[in-house]
């Protein structure tokens, strides 16, 4: 009696998966998928916590203390990573440290070219700023714009003895001479990839993330594009 053939397994079709491994490099979840565009974290929840007890350490020490200091978060990011610091000054020196946010969104040199702009609150300690040490607190430094808007700010709110910028990473690509006094993150990156913030207070979680470049897989210039999508400041002007 002859025996009856087994058929043969039926082979997934070319560039895509089969449905019993759902996680195939193929897949369109995968990471690693040919043309996604890439994605990877370069600081976790730990990192972030740590570079915000270096940077307050070395404000205390640069500044002798807490006295006569004021901690300015430029919105959006910068106002939760101002509050952060100023709780581990407060941890040292036993003493809080008044902290505010600063809006920029009406000094920016780009608000001819973008003017529908939803404007950020402003929050000045009750103490004011002037004759105080001011640090400025924002989460990505770029071309400098955006702390160049800041100054103009603060300049309307009062005269500070002397002003600091403190960031959380620092991307380069200055456009303007400004340099940040504490960073957390120095992180070379092309001008075409994104750098987003996640912070628990705004996103649920913490993270730094690098976005952009060429598809994996595939070779040629990175995407452009803003650096928070959403938010109302576009990285190419920071």
């Amino acid at each position: 009696m002859t025996p009856t053939p087994t058929p043969a397994p039926t082979s997934a079709a070319p560039g895509t998966s089969s449905p019993s491994n759902p996680d195939s490099p193929s897949s369109p979840s995968s990471p690693s998928s040919p043309g996604t565009a890439s994605r990877r974290t370069v600081l976790e929840a730990a990192d972030i916590a740590r570079a915000l007890t270096r940077i307050a350490h070395e404000v205390l020490e640069r500044n002798k203390g807490a006295h006569d200091l004021v901690l300015l978060g430029i919105p959006s990011r910068g106002v939760p990573l101002a509050h952060r610091l100023a709780a581990r000054i407060a941890e040292v020196e036993g003493s809080a440290v008044p902290v505010g946010a600063l809006d920029v969104t009406m000094y920016r040199d780009d608000l001819r070219l973008h003017p529908a702009r939803t404007l950020e609150h402003t929050d000045l300690p009750p103490e004011g700023v002037d004759g105080r040490t001011v640090v400025l607190v924002d989460d990505v430094l770029y071309s400098g714009r955006t702390i160049r808007a800041a100054l103009d700010s603060l300049n309307d709110h009062g005269r500070p003895s002397r002003v600091q910028l403190a960031v959380l990473v620092d991307r380069g690509h200055r456009e303007l001479p400004i340099r940040a006094d504490y960073v957390g993150k120095n992180l070379p990156t092309s001008a075409g990839e994104r750098v987003r913030v996640l912070l628990e207070e705004r996103d649920g979680s913490d993270a730094v993330v690098i976005e952009g470049g060429p598809p994996i897989g595939q070779s040629g210039p990175p995407a452009t594009g803003p650096d928070h999508p959403g938010d109302v400041r576009p990285e190419e002007a920071r």
